[in-house]
C-alpha cells in the first residue's frame, strides 16, 4: 500500500480485501438504462447480483436471497436482543458515461500531480481542480483507463459492505443483527420500487453511496423529473414554406431560454437548487426535453417547476400551431425531516466514524440515494461515505485508504449498535 497512514489499524487490515473485491466488481458491466420497460432495467445488473450471492454464501451469512426483482438480501446474525440494522448499496452504474469494458488502474503511492488516463490521454485528473485528490498524496488511487467510468458509484459501497461483513463473521464482539441489501436501478431513480420494508426487517439503515472521507449525509435534494414535449407539424423540407413547425427548434428554443448564470448544476452548490436539461430526443413532428429539477427547499422546488412550465408555454405562445405538454413527476423528497426524528441513527454513525479514526462531518447530498425514498417509506436511512470521487464521469476515482476507512466504519457501526445504550432509536 501507499505511504499514507491508515487512520485505524482496522482500516489497514481491511484494505486488501476491499481493494480486491472492488477491482473484481467494477469489471462487471452493470449499467442501468433509462426508460426501460423491465425491472431491473438491464439484465446485466444481475451478473453482479449473482456473484454477490455466491460470495455471501462463502462468507457464511444466512437468509441469502436473490429476489425476483434483482435485490440481494442476506443476514448477519447478531447478539441476542440487539437491534436489526440495514446496510445498503446499489450494484448498477449510471447510463450517463460509458460503462462497458472497465479496466481499473491502481496508481500506487500517488506522488501528486496530474494523472493522465492511458486509454484516452485527453482525460486527465488534475489536483488543481480536484482538491480532494491534492490532499491524497501517498494514497493508492484507483481510476479507469479514461474510456469508461470507474464504477465506484456504487461498487465502492458494495465492496466495503462485503469486506465488513466478512470481517464481522469471525469476530465475537457484541454486534447488531445486520440485514444486507444490494439494490438495482438506483441510478435511474427506481432502486426501491419493489423494496419490501417488512421483509427487510430493519429498524434503521445506512446506505454507502458516495461522498468524501468522514461524511455523514443526512439531507438530500427533493427532486422532480419534468418532461417537456413539443408537438409541431411535419412537412417535406422541399415544400415546407408556411407549413413546417419544427419541434426540434422549439425544444432548442426552450432549452436556450433556461437560466444560464444560475439555477444550473454548473453554477450552484451547497443547498442551491437547479433546473438541469439532461436529455433531448425526437424529431420534427415531436421532440421531448427531460429535465432534472431539484432543491433542498420544497417550496423552491415547486417554484422551479413552475418556471419550467412558464418557459415552455412561452415557446408555444410564440408558435400557436405548436402544442406543448409538461409532465412533472416526483422522484424523491428530502430525507432530512425523517432523519431528524431519529437522533440515535445519526449518533451511532458519528460514533462509528470516530472509532474508525476520522472526525465525522455532517453533510448534504446534491442528489438523492435509495435512502431518500426508504426514509420517506418509514425507514430512516442516512448515507455514509465511501471514498469515491468525481462520479458519473470517465475521470472518476477512489482512494483505497478512504475505502478501507469506510469499511472499518461499517464494522464499528455494527458494534456500536450491538452495545446496550444504542438499542433504542428516536
Amino acid at each position: 500500500m501507499g505511504s499514507a497512514p491508515f487512520p485505524s489499524p482496522l482500516a489497514a487490515r481491511l484494505s486488501d480485501d476491499v481493494l480486491q473485491r472492488f477491482l473484481r466488481y467494477v469489471r462487471i458491466d452493470t449499467q442501468a438504462q433509462e426508460d426501460s420497460a423491465t425491472y431491473p432495467s438491464t439484465a446485466k445488473q444481475l451478473d453482479l447480483s449473482r456473484l454477490l450471492v455466491g460470495e455471501l454464501t462463502e462468507i457464511g451469512l444466512a437468509e441469502i436471497e436473490l429476489t425476483e426483482h434483482g435485490y440481494v438480501f442476506a443476514t448477519l446474525p447478531g447478539t441476542d436482543g440487539a437491534p436489526v440494522i440495514g446496510l445498503i448499496a446499489h450494484v448498477d452504474t449510471t447510463p450517463e458515461s460509458p460503462g462497458t469494458g472497465v479496466a481499473p488502474i491502481v496508481h500506487e503511492d500517488y506522488a501528486g500531480g496530474v494523472i493522465t488516463l492511458p486509454g484516452d490521454p485527453s482525460q486527465v485528473i488534475d489536483p488543481a481542480e480536484e482538491l480532494a485528490l491534492a490532499a491524497r498524496v501517498g494514497h493508492d488511487i484507483i481510476t479507469s483507463d479514461g474510456t469508461t467510468l470507474l464504477g465506484a458509484d456504487d461498487k465502492a459501497g458494495v465492496a466495503e459492505i462485503m469486506a465488513a461483513v466478512a470481517h464481522l463473521v469471525g469476530t465475537p464482539e457484541p454486534r447488531a443483527t445486520v440485514r444486507v441489501a444490494f439494490t438495482v436501478d438506483e441510478e435511474v431513480g427506481r432502486g426501491t420500487d419493489h423494496f419490501d420494508l417488512e421483509k427487510f426487517g430493519a429498524e434503521a439503515a445506512y446506505t454507502l453511496d458516495g461522498s468524501g472521507l468522514g461524511e455523514l449525509e443526512i439531507e438530500t435534494f427533493s427532486a422532480f423529473q419534468v418532461k417537456v414535449t413539443f408537438r409541431g407539424r411535419g412537412a417535406h423540407p422541399g415544400s415546407a414554406k408556411g407549413k413546417l413547425v419544427n419541434s426540434v427548434k422549439l425544444a432548442a428554443e426552450f432549452v436556450a431560454s433556461l437560466p444560464q448564470g444560475s439555477l444550473s448544476p454548473e453554477t450552484t452548490d451547497d443547498r442551491e437548487g437547479f433546473i438541469h436539461p439532461s436529455r433531448i430526443s425526437g424529431g420534427v413532428e415531436e421532440a421531448t426535453v427531460v429535465l432534472i429539477v431539484r432543491d433542498h427547499d420544497d417550496a423552491l422546488l415547486e417554484d422551479h417547476a413552475e418556471l419550467v412550465r412558464r418557459l415552455a408555454a412561452a415557446v408555444a405562445d410564440r408558435e400557436p400551431r405548436a402544442r406543448v405538454i409538461v409532465d412533472v413527476q416526483e422522484t424523491y423528497r428530502n430525507m432530512r425531516s425523517v432523519i431528524d426524528g431519529h437522533p440515535r441513527v445519526i449518533a451511532a454513525a458519528e460514533e462509528a466514524i470516530r472509532r474508525a479514526g476520522v472526525e465525522p462531518v455532517r453533510s448534504l447530498i446534491r442528489g438523492g440515494t435509495d435512502g431518500a425514498r426508504l426514509s420517506a417509506m418509514g425507514l430512516p436511512t442516512p448515507n455514509i461515505f465511501t471514498g469515491g470521487q468525481n462520479y458519473h464521469s470517465t475521470r472518476e476515482w477512489a482512494s483505497v485508504q478512504d475505502m478501507a476507512t469506510a469499511a472499518a466504519t461499517v464494522v464499528e457501526l455494527v458494534r456500536v449498535w450491538g452495545e446496550g445504550e444504542t438499542r433504542t432509536t428516536g
